[in-house]
């Protein structure tokens, strides 16, 4: 598909009411190097009988004006401070970039496998300015038609405005709104939204348990440190033609793997999640098939939504960035050869590290060095099949596929539509990799 889908119109969608024109400081956590990118979701709706296509569109256009209102930072436009030291929101406001577009040749069905290549759905998003300090809008939302009368969504939001859960309580709000049509225009926009960025800035508010001191001292932060790249890791992942994977884990394979985890771990091992046992396995498998030398250090990197572990907890409708990088590590040896116990148990520790110190010591981090994380041996993790997005309905029904609009390096697990105990995985390996690694994936006793 690539950039070969015909664009019918695109406009800039302003807020249905006056909103204020200001400049809201974003937090430490929103201006990392690394949050410089966008989100882009994906959501297929099926094919409906007598759906007027005209009506739909101007019903999101409506919606998303409405959805403006309190949300008016997403119509700005991201900008540096002056200093360079963090960024901001100019709030005039701009507008958001909407698309109506066509592709004829696309049907649902094609995305019931993953993509030939990376950026195959690429054009379902025209993000035609991929730089958010350059006065690109920091949401666009294009609605492409199918050929077979499916419609296609993609949404792309600027990270470092909101992370995965602000981003879906948007896209659910939005979504409501364009459900109620006609109904929606006459009513005050009930949502709950919280800017407050500087309780994600140092020093954040404390909170000392009794005794005045804290229950964890300073924690080392290995997603930040560098590790000797031994088997050129990172121009590999440049380089060589990366392969779009996706396999389901359905609740059957959930249970296999817990119990494998559990066998091949300690016995005083807790309970695994289903979260845990999935990315470990998937680590491992991952590690195996790119046949790394046997030192290479091997870091797992997972987002840990922090609203409810620092202290105070967080307002209900902060929409900004809420979460640290938990960090399993291991060499190559180790994470291939000692089990998927071993490697589960690397994943729950990480998680359980992250506490409110944990967090603190991020914030004070990245607001000192700028620091980021190491690309050397790493294998990100992002956890979309808990964000809601299933359960976005724009009045077309609930999406039947969920997943991002290029398939890259980043590892995804997605929703799975109407099997709410089934994982959707998805992440590109480079070509080499890609045959073995769905092999292990699909055999995890091997």
């Amino acid at each position: 598909m690539g950039s070969s889908v015909p664009v019918k119109d695109a406009v800039l969608v302003l807020p249905s009411e006056p909103t204020p024109s200001k400049i809201l400081p974003l937090s430490a956590l929103d201006s990392q190097l690394f949050l410089g990118f966008t989100i882009e979701y994906l959501l297929l709706y099926k094919p409906r009988p007598g759906l007027d296509r005209g009506q739909v569109t101007a019903r999101l256009k409506g919606a998303l004006a409405k959805a403006l209102v309190p949300y008016y930072p997403l119509a700005g436009r991201v900008k540096a401070k002056p200093d360079c030291s963090r960024l901001e929101v100019l709030c005039q406001p701009q507008g958001a970039l909407f698309i109506e577009a066509v592709a004829e040749h696309v049907v649902i069905g094609d995305f019931e496998r993953p993509p030939k290549h990376v950026m195959e759905w690429q054009g379902l998003l025209s993000l035609q300015a991929a730089d958010v300090l350059k006065e690109a809008p920091p949401l666009v939302v294009q609605l492409t038609w199918l050929g077979d009368g499916a419609a296609a969504l993609a949404v792309g939001i600027k990270h470092c405005l909101c992370d995965g859960i602000g981003s879906a309580e948007f896209l659910n709000s939005f979504a409501e709104l364009a459900k109620l049509g006609r109904v929606a225009l006459k009513l005050r926009p009930k949502v709950k939204t919280v800017w407050d960025r500087h309780l994600m800035d140092p020093p954040m508010p404390r909170r000392l348990p009794s005794g005045g001191v804290h229950s964890s001292g300073g924690q080392a932060h290995p997603e930040f440190k560098r590790v000797p790249d031994l088997c050129s890791f990172t121009s590999r992942f440049t380089n060589e033609r990366l392969i779009p994977t996706s396999i389901t884990f359905n609740r059957a394979s959930l249970v296999e793997l817990k119990r494998l985890a559990s066998s091949t771990g300690r016995s005083s091992d807790s309970a695994f999640t289903s979260f845990e046992v999935v990315t470990a396995h998937i680590w491992r498998s991952w590690a195996r098939s790119l046949n790394l030398p046997p030192n290479q250090t091997l870091k797992l990197l997972f987002s840990v939504n922090v609203r409810n572990r620092v202290k105070p907890s967080l307002p209900s409708g902060y929409y900004g960035n809420a979460f640290v990088l938990a960090c399993a590590q291991a060499s190559s040896k180790d994470v291939a050869e000692k089990g998927l116990g071993f490697a589960t148990m690397l994943v729950k520790k990480a998680k359980d590290r992250v506490d409110d110190e944990y967090v603190r010591t991020v914030v004070e981090t990245v607001s000192e060095s700028r620091a980021c994380p190491d690309s050397v041996g790493v294998l990100i993790v992002s956890q979309w099949s808990r964000l809601g997005l299933d359960r976005v309905d724009f009045g077309m029904g609930r999406p039947v596929n969920v997943g991002p609009v290029c398939c890259d390096r980043y590892c995804l697990l997605l929703p799975v539509h109407d099997r709410s105990d089934a994982v959707k995985v998805m992440v590109a390996l480079p070509a080499s990799a890609a045959e073995r690694y769905e092999c292990l994936v699909k055999s995890p006793c091997t």
